[in-house]
């Protein structure tokens, strides 16, 4: 039943996204139109949408462009070096490499170049990145402080899941709440600030920082009670002779205790980051994906779609982003991996 249930959603999705579905009185029409929406996505009309305006890049550009390529190159010759590989594998990863600096020169282009604007694409992976890396560091901040022998201690990690508590509709509508200068509770700090007439909205950067800011409020909770945990189940001798041999407490930290909980670190930073490239009720309710399409993410995307009745489209941007999201989760996984299998020398 769970196979059943998995496998014909992506079946229906995949017809969908290669065919044209219009609504009549009394029936559907079904037309196949082959890649024709995927292509109007990456090539056609599209495009300023899903990937942006894209324009020449600046010198910046070029030089982010180039460091990325030494870089990439720099790890496809260790990669081939350091392993046995089949000729397969090689050209595996040579493609890997060679679509990667690719990416990061439409990423370039879009936001280190002069009249670039980035899309839905390189929108939802700012929020996935700014995203996690706050709620990872906030996360384990609080668990490091909830783990010590404090005043209080246990009300506070109760106080710090209250947050995960609410639906993301309630937090999409309380932050739109707060980030209106002209009421709510924070309307006296704006006045005192000079900010009266003052709006968010206004501001792609500023919106989207809203953005981030909202989940990462709504989401670090459960980075927090997971890392919690592994703080708390690590082996507290091996921290006690350190600390006897003359170790600090930062360095006990860096070396002991991340090595330590890295696996737990890996798995939660993993389903956030599959999470986060879904995320739609925060931009949505907040800015309903603006200004213009500053805050859209995929996700908004193929929900306005939806909306419109542009089915076809709709399915091919999901499957786009299922795509995106398994290339991201193995490629995550396997460096991961290789992390965690290494031994230091």
């Amino acid at each position: 039943m769970i196979l059943f249930l998995s496998i014909f959603p992506l079946v229906a999705s995949l017809t969908l996204s290669v065919t044209n579905l219009v609504f009549q009185k009394g029936r559907i029409d079904l037309t196949f139109v082959g890649l024709s929406n995927y292509t109007s996505l990456l090539f056609g009309t599209e495009r300023s949408h899903f990937l942006g305006a894209l324009r020449g890049p600046s010198p910046l550009g070029w030089a982010i462009v180039a460091v990325a390529a030494l870089l990439l190159g720099r790890l496809f010759i260790s990669t081939v070096r350091g392993r046995r590989l089949s000729p397969f594998g090689v050209g595996l990863r040579l493609v890997a490499s060679v679509l990667a600096v690719g990416f990061v020169y439409l990423f370039v282009q879009t936001l280190f170049s002069d009249g670039g604007r980035p899309g839905a694409l390189f929108v939802t992976i700012m929020f996935v990145v700014v995203g996690i890396a706050l709620q990872y560091v906030i996360g384990l901040g609080l668990a490091y402080l909830a783990v010590q022998p404090l005043a209080g201690r246990r009300f506070f990690r109760i106080a710090f899941l209250l947050p995960l508590t609410i639906t993301p509709v309630g937090v999409g509508y309380m932050f739109k709440m707060m980030t209106d200068t002209s009421k709510g509770p924070l309307e006296p700090v704006f006045l005192a600030l000079g900010l009266r007439n003052f709006t968010w909205v206004t501001d792609p950067w500023l919106a989207r920082l809203a953005v981030v800011i909202g989940d990462t409020w709504q989401w670090t909770p459960f980075v927090f009670i997971v890392l919690l945990a592994a703080l708390e189940a690590q082996d507290h001798e091996i921290l006690e002779a350190a600390w006897v041999d003359g170790a600090g407490r930062l360095q006990s930290f860096l070396r002991i205790t991340l090595p330590q909980i890295l696996p737990v670190s890996a798995t939660v930073v993993l389903i956030r980051l599959i999470e986060g490239f879904k995320i739609i009720d925060m931009p949505n309710i907040l800015l309903g994906g603006g200004p213009g399409t500053a805050t859209q993410s995929l996700t908004l995307e193929a929900y306005l779609d939806w909306r419109t009745l542009n089915l076809g489209r709709s399915a091919a941007i999901a499957y786009l982003l299922l795509i995106i999201v398994t290339v991201a989760a193995t490629a995550y996984v396997a460096l991961v991996r290789r992390r965690v299998t290494t031994e230091p020398a």
